[in-house]
């Protein structure tokens, strides 16, 4: 513990703030023990020697301890906390809802050529033009993903580090991924900045929202399997033996069904596994008309119905309602159409009857 707090000199001369240094403190905390050598060197911060000579064997408090030491000797700023942050929200990026954002190009506008710095510096310059109290920051990786960290604070406020902003965009595509956690009264500010660095003229949000950034890219990317099958499935097999005082024309009638729900199945579904989203979630909203008999109804009264569907892993367990006899086959086409229309909130309006004919199993 006595490392939190201090204000030491490092090799280079430098200080660290305390609040730097706790920040870093509690990243540490939250990756688990055997992520910890590979997040750090992840980061690219701390020298490799030092790295390989740090041990993490012993209670986490002191392992984090021992890491601020080194960020310490090292003088790390806010700038180099808000990058290890980054490491942390990609490698474990599911611990956050996504929400899908779409951009869109002004009548006749082409495509222009990315450049990161340029984008880097027309993004901080709209929001600071906005709002001082405010740390960006920046992050490449691989996949052509760029990564964006906002911490905002307020004319008076400083920036809070603990409930930053994330932004994920692939540069040449018209998608960002923001996280959740935003704070709405920045929402348009952030939206401004993106337009602006990225060349294009508007956004909008889609509705499309996970934990999984990757299901998300893979439907908005269409890397998802695809439903335009040439062959198909292989027959079932029979079993050796039949079940005894059973008509044979019901077991091959069954057969026959079985073999047709999985045609269908694989004709909406495809063959492949399907993006991970949790939760589908429906809104009906129409006006209840009423006959003679209903005396206690007005005649055009609003009628409102919420259905949600959750599930570790929704679209497979949609996938399987047919085979297992749990529903019918094809599945209604508000429950199959979720990939291929890039959403999983729905809203209905003036089509009496369609959500329950099309939602509720017999």
């Amino acid at each position: 513990m006595a490392a939190r707090g201090r204000r030491g000199r490092g090799a280079a001369g430098g200080a660290m703030d305390v609040t730097v240094a706790e920040f870093i403190r509690r990243t540490v905390l939250k990756v688990p023990r055997s992520h910890i050598p590979a997040l750090l060197q992840a980061w690219g911060f701390l020298p490799a020697a030092r790295l390989q000579a740090l041990d993490v064997r012993p209670l986490k408090e002191a392992i984090a301890e021992a890491v601020v030491q080194l960020c310490q000797e090292n003088s790390a700023s806010i700038k180099e906390a808000a990058v290890l942050d980054i490491v942390y929200n990609h490698t474990f990026q599911n611990k956050r809802v996504w929400t899908v954002y779409q951009m869109t190009k002004a009548t006749g506008g082409e495509t222009d050529i990315f450049d990161f710095t340029a984008f880097k510096r027309k993004f901080k310059r709209r929001i600071q033009s906005s709002l001082i109290n405010v740390t960006i920051n920046f992050k490449e990786f691989e996949d052509n993903a760029i990564w964006i960290r906002i911490a905002w604070g307020t004319s008076y406020t400083k920036p809070n580090q603990y409930k930053a902003t994330y932004v994920v965009y692939h540069s040449q595509t018209p998608y960002a991924f923001i996280s959740k956690s935003i704070n709405r009264s920045n929402l348009p500010l952030l939206c401004q900045a993106l337009i602006v660095a990225s060349n294009y003229g508007d956004i909008r949000e889609m509705e499309l929202r996970s934990h999984c950034l990757d299901s998300l890219k893979d439907i908005v990317f269409k890397r998802y399997s695809q439903t335009f099958q040439t062959h198909h499935p292989k027959p079932l097999q029979e079993r050796n033996v039949a079940p005894e005082n059973v008509d044979p024309r019901l077991i091959q009638e069954d057969k026959s069904e079985k073999e047709r729900i999985q045609r269908v199945n694989q004709e909406v579904f495809g063959d492949g596994p399907q993006p991970k989203l949790e939760f589908a979630q429906y809104k009906l909203e129409t006006m209840f008309k009423s006959s003679p008999k209903m005396v206690n109804v007005s005649e055009r009264e609003s009628f409102r119905c919420l259905v949600k569907f959750s599930s570790p892993h929704l679209l497979e367990a949609l996938k399987s309602l047919a085979p297992a006899g749990m529903a019918d086959a094809p599945l209604s086409p508000l429950l199959t159409c979720i990939p291929h229309k890039a959403r999983n909130y729905f809203k209905i309006k003036e089509r009496k009857g369609v959500l329950a004919a099309g939602l509720v199993s017999p």
